[in-house]
């Protein structure tokens, strides 16, 4: 399901990869069964790949991290969370086009 650029984030992980990372952390909740997920997913493929080492691109499958989902409050997916420093910056809730993640990504690191 994640491209080569994308990081699988889970419960176990979480700390090490979206709390202390360097880098913003773009975190797309999603589940196998979300038809809106798999299409916002080549999207999100294709700037992890364009913006590697600067935007970090992570998934999270609510399915199985619901401690994750509650910390976040998923009502819906896909959700998409950008996350620098340790705090939420923005999110977008729904399928959007690429433009509109690469907008948040830019917001994010300038």
């Amino acid at each position: 399901m994640a491209g080569e650029n994308i990081v699988t984030i889970d419960e176990q992980n979480f700390g090490q990869e979206v709390t202390s990372a360097t880098t913003p952390v773009m975190l797309d909740f999603w589940a196998p069964w979300c038809g809106p997920c798999k299409m916002i997913a080549p999207a999100l493929d294709e700037l992890a790949t364009e913006y590697k080492g600067r935007v970090k691109v992570g998934k999270v499958n609510v399915d199985e991290n619901q401690n994750l989902a509650v910390k976040f409050g998923i009502s819906g997916i896909p959700a998409v969370f950008m996350v620098k420093g340790g705090e939420v910056i923005d999110q977008v809730v729904g399928a959007r086009s690429k433009k509109d993640f690469k907008a948040m990504m830019d917001r994010a690191i300038s």
